[in-house]
């Protein structure tokens, strides 16, 4: 079993050089009395703690951000996860001491260790003060802690005194600023590592290679311009893996955004990457979204139902409406969490994850690649927009009815690749690349309330017959069904409009 908790914190160190700093000893920092909200400090004693960090030989968790420690001694001692959420802020999933590491811990860090394994990196050991923050109520604002640490790696060592201050829950981050201020008055600054691992490894000769940004893409070319790009989507669908283990609200969508653009990026820019190599690659990103989409899919659709019925007058609820679809999304939505799970812990979706590194260690690389990013990427951009293009005339020429849907339907997922591919030629064309980005989200926007309402007729139908089934009236599913009719028959009515907008030559011909 595991918990989570989020830490809002901020460490800080003696200004490197402060003549005073000889003469401190760990237990003299400023009296933060008056700082703020804080009316008083409250000593709490001194404990002494033990932790080993864990990371893989090449370091990968810590290039991440990520700590991996089992800590002895003080009242949360156990195994500890730390997930970056973004400035001072920290996910803690912790888990009961053992000797081994705990199951769910190891399963929110399988997409980054893979198969390389777990050795002990860091061996800290620190003598901890802690100091209580309080309001003129007594109510505990943060907690002060300061840590004499002695860090151990092989036979390097070193040794430092860090003073960490964590808000308690629901405190304004603001305190932290204002500490900060009292801090860099008193010879304290910002420290410049993000944890405590972070300076052990710096400090012991042991730091984490730098991982490739999209800065790579500098030298302006067109292959370093998507590798940059796929690099991006890479590390995202690798970050969001621990969000969707933990039910994270938005993950599984923005995990399997990453996978479709990752596919999208290796078939619009075809004159780049080869695709005998990226092919393959793309092949089981797409099963990858179709797993992720079984869960998704339902969440979407769930909550379009429930905002649908909260349209409904009283007088239109008729029968246990609400009681059937909670029944209906509770048998869907656990098969659906349980096989997306089981995606996540199955060697394809690692051998996945291992394809996609080797693809962008060692890039495939066509002539093109070599251009100049402006003369390459403009015509993959446009080759999609043709695509869409031709997509569109068909289904305006149908009428309406199932074909014309499929058809509205296929022409949405070409709207989606070639919002994509503007948005990745973005960082190199610049406004021309944005504007027609928006220009196909905005029909991709449609043309996706169109396809959600005849997948959300589907699903009422479904409920409609179950009700009848169990003697229930059928009434406001079939009044649900009549709106999502009227809904994508006004979607069909906008699109000339919007496609008119939206296929302006004006946009394409900024792009050049």
């Amino acid at each position: 079993m595991a918990d989570t908790k989020r830490e809002t914190e901020r460490k800080f160190e003696f200004t490197p050089g402060d003549k005073k700093r000889a003469k401190r000893t760990r237990h003299e920092v400023p009296d933060l009395t008056g700082t703020a909200a804080i009316a008083a400090v409250s000593d709490e004693g001194t404990v002494g703690l033990d932790a080993v960090y864990y990371d893989t030989p090449d370091l990968r968790l810590a290039a991440d951000g990520l700590t991996l420690r089992r800590r002895t001694g003080g009242k949360d001692e156990g195994w500890h996860l730390k997930l970056p959420v973004s400035p001072d802020v920290r996910d803690e999933v912790t888990a009961p001491l053992g000797d081994t590491l705990p199951r769910p811990l190891a399963a929110l860090i399988r997409s980054r260790v893979r198969d390389a394994g777990l050795e002990p990196q860091v061996r800290l050991v620190s003598s901890r003060r802690v100091s209580h923050l309080l309001d003129a109520e007594g109510a505990l604002l943060a907690e002060l802690s300061i840590d004499a640490v002695r860090a151990e790696r092989g036979e390097a060592a070193a040794s430092w005194t860090e003073v960490e201050v964590e808000l308690a829950d629901g405190v304004d981050p603001a305190l932290l600023d204002a500490v900060e201020k009292t801090f860099r008055k008193a010879g304290l600054r910002v420290s410049d590592a993000p944890s405590k691992l972070a300076r052990a490894l710096a400090e012991t000769g042991a730091a984490p290679p730098a991982r490739p940004t999209g800065d790579a893409a500098a030298d302006g070319t067109a292959g370093a311009h998507v590798l940059a790009y796929l690099r991006e989507q890479r590390d995202t669908l690798i970050a969001q893996d621990p969000a969707v283990r933990r039910s994270l609200p938005d993950s599984v969508h923005q995990m399997r955004v990453a996978t479709r653009r990752l596919r999208s990026a290796f078939k619009t820019y075809r004159k780049v990457l080869d695709r005998d190599v990226t092919d393959p690659v793309g092949e089981e990103l797409r099963w990858l979204a179709a797993e992720l989409g079984v869960d998704r899919d339902q969440e979407v659709l769930l909550e379009r139902i429930q905002t649908r019925l909260g349209e409904l007058p009283r007088t239109q609820l008729l029968g246990p409406v609400r009681g059937r679809l909670r029944v209906w999304n509770n048998g869907r939505r656990s098969d659906s969490r349980r096989r997306a799970l089981a995606v996540l812990d199955s060697k394809r979706y690692l051998a996945l994850l291992d394809s996609l590194d080797a693809v962008l260690d060692e890039p495939p690389l066509l002539k093109g690649a070599a251009d100049p990013a402006p003369a390459v990427l403009p015509q993959a951009v446009l080759r999609d927009y043709d695509r869409l293009a031709g997509r569109v005339e068909d289904a305006l020429a149908l009428t309406a009815g199932e074909e014309r849907d499929l058809a509205l339907h296929e022409a949405r997922k070409a709207a989606k690749r070639a919002r994509y591919a503007a948005e990745a030629a973005a960082p190199a064309l610049g406004k021309p690349a944005k504007r027609l980005a928006k220009a196909m989200k905005q029909v991709q926007t449609l043309l996706g309330d169109h396809q959600d309402s005849v997948v959300a007729r589907e699903a009422l139908h479904g409920l409609a017959v179950q009700a009848a089934g169990a003697g229930e009236s059928a009434f406001t599913w079939g009044v649900l069904y009549a709106r999502e009719e009227v809904q994508a028959a006004r979607s069909e009515q906008e699109l000339p409009d919007l496609w008119a907008d939206a296929s302006d030559p004006a946009l394409r011909a900024a792009l050049a």
